[in-house]
C-alpha cells in the first residue's frame, strides 16, 4: 500500500471532522507562511508545500475528537516540525530534501535561518491562542527536546562507540517528543479528553515517532535515491550514527573498525558500505524493533474510552508508519 493510499484509508477511518480538520491546517498554513512578506513567504511556502503527509496533524485531530483549539495545535505543531527541518538543513549544509532544494540552498543560510525561526515563532503564537498553559508547556517541552536531540547527534557524529541505547535516547528527543506533544495537545484541547488520557495518548505517539525514525534511518541505508529524493548512505557521509549501522557494527568487525570521515566526500563508497550493511541482517533487525514500538502504540489504546472509530483510525496510522517503508 502506497503512504498516499494509507492516508487515505485513515480519512476515511477518521470521518468528516478529520478530513474537515485537515483542510482548515493546510488553509490556515498557507496563510501563515504568505503573511510576513514576499521573500519569508516565498521560502515558508516552498517548507509547507514539501511537508509530507502531515502525521502530526493528524495525532492532534484524532486524540482530540472535536474542540476550537485543535485546529491551532494542528498548525503549531506542523509549524514546529518544519521549523526543526529547515533549522536541520542549515547544520547539515543539505541541498535536498524529499527530493527538492532546501531553503539553505535556493535562499542561502541567513534566509534558512529567518524561515526556520520564522516558522518556530508562529508555531508558539497559534497555540497561545488556545489560552492553554498546559498546551503552552506541552509544546515547549517537545521544542526543547528537538534542541537537545540535536546536540545529541552533534556530539555523536562520526563516533565508534554510539550505544543502541544512546541512539533511542536521540530518537526520544528529536522525533517522539513531537509526535507525543501532537497526540498529548489532542487530548488537552479536545472536548472530549481528560488529562489522563493525554499522558496515555502522548505514550502511543512517543512509540509511533520512535518506530517513525527507526525505519526512516533503515531507508536511508536502503532506499533508492528515486524513492527518498537522497543518496543512500546520507546519513553516513553525515557522520550519523543510527540504529542499522550500530546493529551492523556489532556482527562485522571492518565495519566496526571503520571511519566514517573516510566517506565524506564519496556517495559510492557509502554506497557500498550500506550494501555492507545490509548483509549483516542489521536492517531486519531494526525494522523488527520498530515493529515492536508499533506493536506497544496500538496496546497502549486498549485502555482507553475512545470512539471506535478514532481508536481504528489511530492504529492505521501506527501501521502506515510500517507500510511507508516497506
Amino acid at each position: 500500500m502506497s503512504s498516499a493510499d494509507a492516508l487515505e484509508t485513515v480519512l476515511s477511518a477518521g470521518g468528516g471532522d478529520l478530513a474537515r480538520g485537515l483542510q482548515s491546517t493546510e488553509a490556515r498554513l498557507a496563510e501563515v507562511a504568505e503573511g510576513h512578506g514576499a521573500e519569508l513567504g516565498r521560502h515558508a511556502t516552498g517548507t509547507l508545500a514539501a511537508g509530507g503527509k502531515r502525521l502530526r496533524p493528524v495525532l492532534v485531530f484524532l486524540c482530540g475528537g472535536t474542540g476550537e483549539g485543535l485546529l491551532r495545535a494542528a498548525v503549531a505543531v506542523e509549524l514546529l516540525h518544519m521549523a526543526s527541518l529547515v533549522h536541520d538543513d542549515v547544520l547539515d549544509g543539505a541541498s535536498l530534501r524529499r527530493g527538492v532544494p532546501t531553503v539553505f540552498a535556493s535562499g542561502g543560510r541567513g534566509a534558512a535561518v529567518a524561515t526556520g525561526d520564522l516558522l518556530f515563532s508562529r508555531a508558539f503564537a497559534e497555540l497561545r491562542r488556545t489560552s492553554s498553559e498546559p498546551a503552552v508547556a506541552a509544546l515547549s517541552e517537545a521544542s526543547s527536546a528537538l534542541a537537545r536531540g540535536e546536540l545529541v547527534q552533534r556530539a555523536d557524529a562520526w563516533s565508534d562507540s554510539v550505544s543502541a541505547e544512546r541512539y533511542l535516547q536521540r530518537c526520544e528527543l528529536k522525533t517522539a517528543s513531537l509526535f507525543a506533544a501532537s497526540a498529548r495537545l489532542g487530548a488537552l484541547l479536545g472536548d472530549d479528553s481528560t488529562p489522563r488520557d493525554a499522558d496515555a495518548l502522548a505514550s502511543f505517539g512517543r512509540r509511533m515517532g520512535l518506530a517513525f525514525q527507526i525505519l526512516d534511518d533503515v531507508l536511508d541505508v536502503s532506499g533508492p535515491p528515486e524513492r527518498t529524493g537522497k543518496h543512500r548512505g546520507t546519513d553516513l557521509l553525515d557522520g550519523t550514527v543510527t540504529l542499522p549501522l550500530i546493529l551492523a557494527r556489532g556482527r562485522d568487525p571492518e565495519l566496526a573498525g571503520m571511519d566514517l570521515r573516510a566517506l565524506v566526500s564519496s556517495p559510492e563508497q557509502a554506497g557500498a558500505v550500506c550494501d555492507r550493511i545490509a548483509r549483516t541482517g542489521a536492517l531486519e533487525a531494526a525494522r523488527e524493533e520498530a515493529h515492536d514500538h508499533v506493536a506497544e502504540a496500538k496496546a497502549s489504546l486498549s485502555g482507553l474510552d475512545l470512539p471506535e472509530s478514532r481508536r481504528q483510525a489511530l492504529e492505521l496510522v501506527a501501521d502506515g508508519v510500517v507500510e511507508r517503508y516497506a
